[in-house]
């Protein structure tokens, strides 16, 4: 169970050493792939968690404290 404040999240508070990245972040492609990569800070625009539809179905993508994406239903 998670203990943390949500409101956190958006002020910074809870990643002490944490910076958003600022200007434009170049995306880097994948090795061997024509897949389009997007930058996570332009899914996130300076948020920490996001929805996404996907067939009807609501998944959320967070970012954790450690800064590792997690994807739950």
């Amino acid at each position: 169970m998670n203990s943390h404040n949500p409101n956190q999240f958006r002020s910074g508070q809870f990643r002490a050493g944490y910076r958003r990245p600022e200007g434009q972040v170049t995306p880097r492609p994948i090795a061997g792939s024509t897949a389009r990569t997007l930058t996570s800070e332009s899914l996130f625009l300076g948020d920490f968690e996001i929805g996404i539809d996907h067939g009807g179905a609501m998944y959320r993508l967070k970012i954790t404290r450690q800064g590792k994406l997690i994807l739950n239903k």
